[in-house]
């Protein structure tokens, strides 16, 4: 019998066209959630809603840049009429940043990091919070939000600095979040995975100059497992901190990341 302890829940992912974002997304819809889908593309967006129809599942959704506020809220408003509710936002959107030291990063490239990867995150939770504590108010139920983080959010990292600030700064929305709406109903918690076989991993791995097998061996050489993450294994602990059998976790930065910040 298949697992639908997410049945008649109405769930949000941002970043949704691949990677995390793709996986949780069907996840979700086989659990028997209905999903609304975001990513930069119209492309990727249409790619996980066919996937997630043909395979029996409920899915709208709509392109925009998460960096702009414009997007949180269409995507709120697009909640709120075709569904009435909203119960699980899972914020995933993100880009990543080349390697270089903070001195010599370009202005402008650490801008468009943050603003994609932290005020994206700050805008989607300020629109989709309203929703989300009329739909706990009217349920009597909980609702959700997991901000996906990272690694870099919880450790300093060098040569990314921009990128570390800015999911830094996911991880404090996050935990002031959790404390200001704990009591409306909203529970709210972020994932900080490490590095994991999503594109934005393994494609700067092909095009490494010094050859894929010394670039991967550079990048895991501090973790204790030695290996990149898979995809399932942070979606497992993205879908067991959206559980509504998960009814007291709440506040956290959940690092997944085979012991690196250990």
């Amino acid at each position: 019998m298949a697992d639908l302890q997410f049945a008649g829940l109405v769930a949000f992912v941002s970043g949704a066209g691949r990677g995390f974002g793709r996986r949780v997304a069907e996840r979700l819809a086989a659990a028997g959630a209905t999903l609304l889908l975001t990513d930069f593309s119209d492309e990727l967006v249409a790619g996980t809603i066919d996937a997630i129809r043909k395979a029996g599942g409920r899915a709208d959704g709509l392109s925009g840049d998460i960096a702009l506020e414009e997007t949180s809220r269409r995507m709120a408003e697009l909640a709120d009429r075709l569904h009435g509710r909203l119960d699980i936002a899972i914020n995933n959107a993100g880009i990543a940043q080349t390697q270089q030291r903070l001195h010599e990063t370009d202005s402008a490239l650490a801008r468009r990091v943050i603003d994609v990867d932290l005020m994206g995150v700050f805008h989607a939770m300020k629109h989709q919070l309203p929703l989300l504590m009329r739909t706990a108010a009217a349920t009597g139920r909980q609702t959700t939000i997991l901000n996906v983080a990272s690694a870099a959010g919880v450790m300093g990292s060098p040569m990314i600095a921009a990128y570390a600030a800015a999911k830094h700064g996911v991880v404090g929305l996050t935990r002031s979040a959790a404390i200001e709406y704990a009591r409306k109903g909203v529970r709210v918690n972020c994932l900080c995975p490490a590095f994991a076989k999503t594109d934005m991993v393994t494609k700067p791995l092909e095009a490494d100059p010094r050859g894929r097998d010394k670039a991967l061996a550079s990048m895991t050489a501090f973790n204790p497992m030695q290996r990149l993450g898979e995809i399932d294994e942070v979606v497992e602990a993205m879908l067991f901190a959206v559980s509504p059998a998960n009814s007291f976790f709440n506040g956290q930065a959940l690092s997944v990341d085979g012991g690196l910040s250990a």
